[in-house]
């Protein structure tokens, strides 16, 4: 039985309370939907594995993707999404390496999505009109979004084979879509 998105929320939502966390859940799903549509994969899928990738974060911190395959269990995720979702946390907390493309993509736009986020909330138009060069500029500041950690969206890239401005492009182009859901545009009026 595959997983449904449905069964993906119900699960993110017993294990994790906090909205900025179900908010970063929704953008990594977001992008993730972007990049398999520009790549020819599965949206829906790398959506799933996407919106799932933090869902041990909240209650078991110290176990982050390590108590993952154990929850995911009670949805009957796959082998492959397991180890997709794992794979994020490699070399910070995980030695489970990306291997497979969806998983290089994950690893990478993680970060990304935050730094996005952060550069968002700073501007009155938030999302709408964002460019790469305003996210590069932020990215510089390195005690902008200190907790990002850029050198792992650096190593994504160069999994990919990937420039950072077109990664950057695709995260803005997947945030968008969800901009308004997660208070990530402009009120209207």
């Amino acid at each position: 039985m595959a997983v449904t998105r449905e069964g993906a929320e119900g699960l993110f939502r017993k294990y994790n309370k906090s909205e900025s966390l179900y908010h970063h859940a929704l953008s990594v799903e977001a992008v993730m939907k972007e990049a398999a549509a520009r790549f020819g994969e599965d949206p829906e899928y790398w959506g799933i594995v996407g919106f799932l990738h933090d869902i041990d974060w909240e209650m078991f911190p110290e176990e982050h993707c390590h108590k993952a395959p154990e929850l995911l269990k009670e949805i009957d995720a796959p082998e492959e999404m397991v180890h997709a979702i794992c794979s994020h946390g490699y070399g910070l907390v995980s030695d489970v390496e990306p291997t497979l493309l969806m998983e290089k993509m994950l690893y990478t736009v993680d970060e990304l999505t935050g730094l996005i986020t952060a550069t968002a909330l700073m501007r009155p138009e938030k999302m709408k009109g964002i460019s790469v060069k305003s996210i590069k500029k932020k990215w510089k500041d390195r005690s902008f979004a200190a907790g990002v950690n850029r050198a792992v969206i650096e190593k994504g890239c160069g999994m990919l084979g990937m420039e950072t401005a077109d990664i950057i492009q695709l995260a803005i182009d997947g945030i968008t879509h969800v901009a308004q859901e997660i208070g990530l545009w402009p009120e209207e009026g």
